[in-house]
């Protein structure tokens, strides 16, 4: 059977899955690993990739292409999102990977980004024909997908990712109450206006993808070691997030870092991404919400099997 793999360049985290094709709409995960890199770091007002956090993200993904070479992977999808289409110096960065990595870097928009999202959630789910509005959490932006089974019925692209929020709102460590309301109120702001985007959400349930969401999720479980398929489907209440935010904002960064399974590059942006989370539950009126493990990587793999894999 062919190999074949996926790369997601986040704002945030570098995602690398390598699968074997049982299928156009199936696959056996051969590898799977994900590091973060932060390349939109200093992203904002400047609009540029900034040097550092751009070698970080382009040594790995010399090392996932090795990796994809290793396993003979057949043809390899690589997808920038939000750092990388918004800013100035995107071309030389794009020119750069090919030319360190062999990697042709795709440039997708906010749209485009949303539906490989959604493909890849409602695969690990198994979602059918139901109605749901998938929250995609990122570093440089939160997308909003409104679907009832593969019919996209609304999709908004907004700038609320947990890098900008951080950068430019928490300032103290552990963050002070002031700075935490103006991540609130900037968010809240965004969702009042996203309710005039999105049709009746009525009958729907919301689903949170990415970092954010399967990190709280994780340390809901209180688990040591990452576990998908716990964590795939997990539910959080209202009342149960917003405890976690209160444990994770009063704590200090170094304390927040000890945390089993909250990585030393997502301990300062966790709390922008609870506040997120919390802020769009209550301005959207859901009393939970559920996790999806699976999200743009394997969308992105979903995505290159239905335009290359072998019809059986």
């Amino acid at each position: 059977m062919a190999v074949y793999a996926a790369i997601d360049v986040g704002t945030n985290t570098l995602r690398l899955l390598v699968a074997e094709a049982v299928s156009a709409d199936q696959f056996t995960i051969l590898h799977e690993e994900q590091t973060i890199a932060r390349l939109g770091e200093g992203l904002m007002p400047s609009r540029r990739l900034q040097d550092a956090p751009s070698q970080r993200s382009l040594t790995i993904l010399r090392r996932f292409a090795e990796v994809a070479r290793r396993f003979k992977a057949l043809h390899v999808a690589a997808v920038t999102t939000s750092a990388v289409r918004e800013a100035s110096n995107r071309e030389e960065f794009v020119a750069a990977a090919l030319r360190e990595s062999g990697l042709s870097l795709q440039v997708i928009d906010g749209s485009e980004e949303a539906r490989l999202t959604l493909l890849g959630v409602r695969h690990g789910l198994r979602l059918g024909s139901s109605r749901v509005l998938v929250m995609d959490i990122g570093g440089g932006s939160t997308e909003f997908i409104l679907a009832r089974g593969e019919v996209i019925e609304a999709i908004v692209s907004t700038g609320l990712g947990i890098v900008k929020l951080t950068e430019a709102h928490l300032k103290s460590d552990p963050p002070a109450p002031g700075e935490l309301q103006a991540i609130e109120q900037v968010v809240a702001d965004r969702i009042g206006r996203l309710r005039a985007e999105l049709p009746d959400l009525e009958g729907t349930a919301l689903i949170g993808t990415a970092g954010t969401p399967t990190t709280l999720a994780a340390i809901d479980l209180g688990l040591t070691v990452y576990t998908p398929a716990r964590v795939d489907g997990h539910r959080l209440s209202m009342t149960r997030t917003r405890q976690l935010l209160h444990a994770l904002a009063t704590r200090p960064l170094a304390e927040r870092s000890k945390i089993p399974l909250l990585e030393p590059g997502r301990a300062d942006l966790i709390v922008a991404g609870t506040t997120i989370v919390v802020t769009v539950m209550g301005a959207l009126g859901y009393d939970e919400f559920m996790i999806s493990d699976s999200g743009l990587r394997e969308g992105i793999l979903l995505d290159l099997l239905r335009r290359r894999a072998p019809r059986g």
